[in-house]
């Protein structure tokens, strides 16, 4: 199984959106490799959402490609929030956390 998950630093203010099949030890990764682009200048990650986002790498990456393409904060804060249902195009997902 593949995860899509949402990070967050409270220090940049910035969230990261991407996938992994272990996504605790992508979040271990995250804020200890200082040489990752986009997560490196930061150690703060938090992980705030976690969905199953399918059965093969492919899924997921397709599914982050999406979120990553809106550009759009108010999908993210959507996707933090417990009580939202994913629906069309993100109806695969599943909230793990």
């Amino acid at each position: 199984m593949f995860y899509l998950y949402i990070l967050h630093s409270e220090t940049a203010n910035k969230y990261f959106v991407s996938h992994a099949e272990n996504h605790a030890e992508a979040l271990l990764f995250h804020n200890s490799d200082n040489k990752h682009k986009y997560t490196g200048k930061f150690d703060d990650w938090k992980s705030v959402a976690v969905f199953e986002a399918g059965k093969t790498k492919e899924e997921a990456l397709e599914l982050e490609k999406f979120i990553n393409r809106q550009k759009n904060i108010k999908l993210l804060m959507k996707l933090i929030d417990p009580d939202f249902i994913p629906a069309d195009k993100l109806a695969s997902l599943n909230r793990v956390k």
